[in-house]
């Protein structure tokens, strides 16, 4: 399976205030690192970040062409994505997710529980969904996630089979 072209570093939310700017969910570990691109691709087409900063305990972000609430409210759920050429390499225990998408995940006693299907985004962390025989829904945690394999493209979770 090839890696992607684009990968997936944030989403917009709602609209904030009445001048266009929208809340922004980051992905990126810290999260202000998703502002050192200053051209994402939303949608089909590539927006520049013009001004960004922090809002509350997240983020808010103000995109060339988005001047009003109406706008900024219709790119809401947008993913945020940037060419695979601008990331840094993953390095160590590091991962961008849409490449741990299709791994085979095996728990600590080896029973396969399936295939990382997609991650969904909580409050406290990351999860991973993984699709098999069950759905399990395992958080993205150094406690759960201990192994990747990226030659073999498996996993190892400390997760048990039968939850």
């Amino acid at each position: 399976m090839s890696k992607p072209e684009r990968v997936e570093v944030g989403r917009l939310g709602a609209a904030h205030g009445v001048r266009g700017w929208l809340r922004v969910q980051s992905f990126t570990d810290p999260p202000q690192r998703l502002f050192e691109w200053k051209q994402w691709i939303v949608g089909s087409r590539e927006v520049k970040v013009l001004e960004s900063r922090p809002q509350g305990d997240g983020w808010v972000a103000l995109l060339e062409g988005v001047v009003e609430r109406d706008a900024a409210s219709r790119l809401t759920g947008q993913m945020i994505l940037v060419d695979r050429g601008e990331l840094p390499p993953a390095e160590g225990r590091e991962h961008y997710r849409d490449d741990l998408v299709g791994f085979e995940a095996k728990n600590l006693e080896g029973a396969v529980l399936g295939r990382v299907d997609h991650f969904v985004d909580t409050p406290g962390n990351a999860v991973m969904v993984i699709k098999g025989a069950k759905e399990h829904w395992v958080p993205v945690t150094t406690q759960h996630l201990r192994k990747v394999d990226r030659a073999a493209r498996n996993l190892i979770v400390d997760w048990p089979e039968d939850f």
